[in-house]
């Protein structure tokens, strides 16, 4: 884990957004999974928690970097896209971790937020499934709990996720 007082010096102005794509996943009874993230730097803060993102890679169309990511940070595969937002939606990083997070190479994130209706069972899930594990454990949570779950420098794009795709949160 990157320390703080480890910091360079960056301008975030000089760096880009990483292109990311992000998944409200919903199950059966309108819950939401949010996920525990394992810390890789320290972020200031005690909340952890988050929904699955995941970079978009080069070539990549977003809708199937969403699933891929699904797959990847949950290990399963059994949803299918409900809705998405209208737009890209963008957060900077705090100044502390600029230079640090996103391997030192972006200012923030640029993501298009998927909702997919979760279609399997909790038995499923398998945070082990790729090499290189998110989450620590993992819970369904009532939408209008996400935005306090997050650490404080998402919660705008949070609350637009919430405010756009949170309808959809509903029980079959």
């Amino acid at each position: 884990m990157v320390k703080r007082d480890e910091r360079k010096t960056v301008d975030p102005e000089s760096l880009p957004y990483r292109p990311c794509v992000g998944i409200m996943l919903i199950n059966k009874d309108g819950l939401v999974w949010a996920g525990n993230r394992i810390q890789e730097v320290d972020t200031g803060s005690p909340l952890t928690w988050q929904m699955p993102q995941g970079g978009v890679d080069k070539g990549e169309e977003p809708r199937d970097a969403a699933l891929r990511e699904l797959k990847e940070e949950t290990g399963v595969d059994n949803a299918e896209i409900i809705g998405e937002t209208s737009d890209w939606l963008t957060y900077d990083l705090p100044p502390h971790l600029i230079g640090h997070a996103l391997k030192g190479k972006y200012r923030g994130q640029k993501q298009k937020w998927y909702a997919m209706r979760y279609l399997g069972r909790d038995e499923d899930f398998d945070l082990t499934a790729d090499a290189h594990q998110e989450f620590s454990e993992w819970a369904w949570v009532p939408v209008s709990e996400l935005v306090e779950l997050i650490v404080p420098f998402k919660r705008g794009v949070y609350e637009q996720i919430v405010h756009e795709l949170g309808p959809l949160a509903k029980p079959l």
